[in-house]
């Protein structure tokens, strides 16, 4: 990490613009609490330079300081001080010169749903930054509303609610490891609509449409895992040509998010109470779409199990 006396010393120097075309940079923001400490230890432990809590308006003034020192850093993380009012436009200024200096940016956004952000801060017994004299719950909400349109111009968009510190720093080393990013990957997630929809769907499908196997009495305790209920929900009428069709549907969106830099998206399959038809329907999208080339699938069984 780098301390305030060697980010004092570099600013001494004369910052003529430089274009370093070896070194890329990292931009890491998002929700306080959303794990951008664990991103930044992850990213360390894979070779990355990082620097946390660096002002927005001085990402530019970094990247000329690196370009005097060729190959001293090729990989710069940068973790953004984002508690700061006009963000937005500052963060965009220092952006653009550094696209008219041709250096390959990425910003990567951390995100996870409120209950998590709360339980999280409560746990850890320390206040939300920006909550002040109010609850976790304000501050939480004052945060997404200053972060909107930063998470809008996010590259890669990453939901941390069910992700535990190991399962967050395999997911960074799964997108930044030395082979490159990978090109799209894609969450299939079954969801039971009862008990809501979950916030960090790019795509959503309902599979309320078919017959509920959870009124067959033999089907009822078995899950959409299992093949006799797989079948019964895939030979009702219409729940092929469903996922013939949304597969289709899907291919030209996938192809638009690898032409927009972006990497990771969720798709939320949702019935009832998420145990039957949901599940099976995922299953069968999720070994469908995982034949598409450069695209990488993982299944969530969001709320199996739960009565």
């Amino acid at each position: 990490m780098m301390h305030d006396a060697e980010t004092e010393h570099m600013m001494s120097e004369d910052l003529t613009p430089v274009k370093p075309p070896e070194s890329e940079l990292l931009i890491i923001t998002g929700m306080s609490g959303a794990g951008r400490t664990t991103a930044a230890h992850a990213l360390e432990d894979m070779g990355w330079y990082v620097v946390e809590g660096l002002p927005p308006g001085l990402i530019a003034t970094m990247m000329d300081l690196i370009a005097r020192h060729p190959g001293s850093v090729e990989k710069l993380a940068v973790v953004l001080d984002v508690r700061s009012r006009g963000l937005y436009s500052t963060m965009q200024e220092g952006l653009a010169q550094i696209e008219a200096s041709g250096i390959h940016y990425r910003m990567l956004f951390l995100d996870a749903s409120d209950d998590l952000l709360v339980r999280r801060f409560e746990q850890g017994r320390r206040p939300h930054p920006l909550q002040g004299q109010g609850r976790i719950v304000d501050g939480i909400t004052a945060e997404r509303e200053l972060l909107k349109d930063v998470k809008a111009e996010a590259q890669i968009v990453l939901d941390t609610t069910d992700l535990n510190v190991h399962g967050l720093a395999s997911a960074i080393n799964e997108l930044f490891n030395d082979n490159g990013p990978i090109t799209l990957r894609l969450n299939v997630m079954s969801f039971g609509f009862k008990y809501g929809v979950p916030a960090d769907a790019n795509f959503l499908a309902d599979v309320r449409f078919i017959p509920n196997p959870h009124w067959v009495p033999e089907l009822r305790p078995l899950t959409g895992q299992d093949e006799k209920v797989r079948e019964y929900v895939l030979v009702n009428e219409g729940a092929g040509e469903f996922v013939d069709r949304y597969v289709e549907a899907l291919m030209p969106a996938l192809d638009g998010y690898r032409r927009e830099n972006k990497h990771y998206a969720t798709l939320a399959v949702g019935c009832t109470g998420g145990k039957h038809r949901s599940v099976a329907i995922s299953e069968e999208l999720a070994r469908r779409l995982d034949q598409l080339p450069n695209v990488t699938v993982n299944v969530i069984h969001r709320d199996l199990g739960r009565e």
